[in-house]
């Protein structure tokens, strides 16, 4: 068995999965709602600061991460928003748990 092949068939299962079809739906539902889609934008930057500080100085920046925290608060209360992280984080389970077999199958070479 070619595992470019495996590699290929378990990339269209991923695809086929309700994860993938409810995170899809809900990112286009997003993509709709110019509003939401800005304030997602703001969040997503914070966030991303928030990541980039911690890897980089392995502090939290309290400000940052508060702010982060108060605009995710926000946005959970929009339904749509809070149906978007909900998908997104299940899967993003998913691609870590595939990542995970993958990780552990050749973890004697790495």
């Amino acid at each position: 068995m070619n595992v470019y092949d495996t590699a290929n068939r378990l990339a269209s299962e991923i695809k086929q999965s309700e994860e993938y079809a409810n995170y899809k739906m809900a990112k286009q539902a997003l993509d709709l709602n110019i509003n939401l889609k800005e304030k997602m934008m703001e969040f997503e930057k914070a966030r991303y600061e928030v990541q980039l500080e911690m890897m980089q100085t392995g502090k939290q920046n309290e400000e940052k991460y508060k702010k982060m925290q108060e605009l995710y608060a926000k946005l959970i209360e929009n339904e749509e928003a809070k149906r978007f992280f909900e998908a997104e984080t299940k899967f993003n389970i998913v691609i870590a748990d595939v990542n995970k077999i993958i990780g552990e199958a050749v973890r004697d070479v790495i």
